[in-house]
C-alpha cells in the first residue's frame, strides 16, 4: 500500500489543478447544455428570487420563533418542558433526564444549541463521556424543528409535518444509540468516565429585580428576535448556493423546451441520475418523482437550504402530502449534519469521532424517513 505509484501520481498533482478541474467539469457541463450566457443568466436570476421569496421568508420564521423560544425559556416553560419529557429520555435514549432540555432548545433554535449547554457544568455533570457526546446526533436530529415545521404549515400541509416530527423522533433514537455504542467500542473507559469529576450544586440567581412584567417580556421579545436575525443570516449562503446548483441540476428548460436565462431553469440531471434507481426510493421513501430526491440531498448540508426547494416543487406538482411528511422527518434530522457535526465535536474536543458520528446519523435520517412514510402508509390505509 505504501509503494503505490497511482498513490504517489496522484499526491503530486497539485490541487489547484484538481479544483480547476473539478470546477471545469461541473460548470462545462452546464454551459454545453444551456450555453454560457443562459447557464450565468440563470445562476444569477435564481439566486436573487431564492433571497427575496425564501431567504427573507426562512429569516421572518426565524425572528417569530426565537422570539417565542426566548419567552418560553425566560418564563420557565421550557424547565417544565424538561421536568415533563425527563421519563423518555433514560429507556428510549440511554440519555440523563436533563437532555430533553437539549432536544428542545435544538428544536426551538439550532444544532449548535446543543454545545452552549454542553459546555455549561451545570449541565454536562449529568453525564458519562459516551453519552455527552451522543448529544451532536441527538441535539442534531431535531434542530430547527420549530422551523421546519412551521414552514411547511405555512405551505398548506397541517398534519403531515408533526407525522415527520415522529420519524425524526425515532430516527434520533437509532442515531442516538448507534453513536453512543460507536463511541464505548472506541474508548471503553468512557462508559464509566464523568464528564466532570466533582460538582458543587449552586443556587439559582434570582430574576432580575427592578424590572417590571412588561420589560422582562419586551426583553425577551427583543433579545430572542436578534438571535433569529442572527440564524436568518446564516442560512443565506446555504440557501443561495447550494439551493441554485441542486436547482440548476434539478429542473428542466422553460416550457418551449430552449433555455431563455431565467430562474429555475436547468439540466435535470439529478432526476435523471435519480430516475435510475427511484424504485429504491419510491420503496424507501414513497417518492413518485425524481426530482424529489434534491430535498434529502440538499438537507445533508443545510435544512434551510433544502427548504428553498419546497415552494417550487408544490408549484411544479412533485409533492403529496406523504412527500411533505419525509421531508419533514429527514429535514428535522439531518438538518445539516455535515455541516456542523464537525464542528460540533471539534467544539466539544472529540474531533476524531466526526466519522462516526456522521455515520450514525446517516443511518438516523434514512430510519426517520422511512418511519414517516410508513405512517403516512398506515394513515391512508385508515
Amino acid at each position: 500500500m505504501k509503494n503505490n505509484p497511482v498513490k504517489k501520481l496522484w499526491d503530486k498533482i497539485p490541487a489547484g489543478i484538481v479544483c480547476l478541474a473539478v470546477l471545469g467539469i461541473i460548470f462545462g457541463y452546464l454551459a454545453t447544455v444551456m450555453g454560457t450566457p443562459n447557464m450565468l443568466n440563470t445562476l444569477m436570476k435564481t439566486a436573487h428570487d431564492l433571497l427575496l421569496n425564501t431567504v427573507f421568508y426562512l429569516m421572518a420564521i426565524c425572528v417569530l420563533t426565537s422570539a417565542l423560544s426566548q419567552i418560553l425559556m425566560d418564563f420557565g416553560v421550557v424547565d417544565l418542558l424538561e421536568k415533563l419529557l425527563r421519563p423518555l429520555m433514560k429507556p428510549l435514549f440511554n440519555l440523563p433526564g436533563v437532555a430533553s432540555l437539549g432536544a428542545v432548545m435544538t428544536f426551538l433554535s439550532d444544532n449548535p444549541a446543543i454545545i452552549s449547554l454542553s459546555q455549561d457544568k451545570k449541565f454536562s455533570h449529568y453525564f458519562k463521556k459516551y453519552q455527552l457526546i451522543s448529544l451532536t446526533n441527538f441535539g442534531t436530529a431535531f434542530g430547527m424543528g420549530l422551523i421546519v415545521i412551521v414552514f411547511m404549515v405555512g405551505q398548506g400541509f397541517y398534519w403531515e409535518p408533526f407525522v415527520g416530527l415522529f420519524g425524526a423522533f425515532c430516527g434520533c433514537i437509532v442515531s442516538t444509540r448507534l453513536m453512543q455504542r460507536a463511541v464505548v467500542k472506541a474508548y471503553p473507559k468512557y462508559k464509566e468516565e464523568n464528564v466532570v469529576d466533582h460538582f458543587d450544586e449552586e443556587e439559582e440567581a434570582a430574576a432580575v429585580s427592578g424590572k417590571s412584567l412588561f420589560s422582562r417580556i419586551m426583553d425577551s421579545l427583543l433579545d430572542g428576535g436578534k438571535v433569529g436575525v442572527g440564524v436568518g443570516l446564516a442560512i443565506i449562503p446555504g440557501v443561495l448556493i447550494i439551493s441554485t446548483l441542486v436547482m440548476i441540476m434539478t429542473f428542466g428548460p422553460s416550457e418551449t423546451g430552449a433555455y431563455t436565462g431565467a430562474a429555475y431553469e436547468g439540466t435535470e440531471i439529478l432526476p435523471w441520475a435519480a430516475g435510475k434507481i427511484n424504485f429504491i426510493f419510491d420503496w424507501l421513501f414513497g417518492f413518485k418523482d425524481p426530482h424529489l430526491v434534491a430535498f434529502p440531498v440538499t438537507a445533508l448540508g443545510a435544512v434551510g437550504a433544502a427548504l428553498g426547494l419546497v415552494p417550487t416543487f408544490i408549484a411544479d406538482g412533485f409533492v403529496d402530502g406523504n412527500a411533505i411528511a419525509v421531508f419533514t422527518a429527514i429535514g428535522m434530522c439531518w438538518s445539516g449534519y455535515l455541516s456542523t457535526h464537525t464542528a460540533m465535536l471539534d467544539s466539544l474536543g472529540y474531533r476524531d469521532l466526526t466519522p462516526k458520528a456522521i455515520g450514525a446519523h446517516t443511518v438516523g435520517g434514512v430510519v426517520a424517513g422511512i418511519t414517516a412514510h410508513l405512517v403516512c402508509l398506515l394513515i391512508s390505509l385508515i
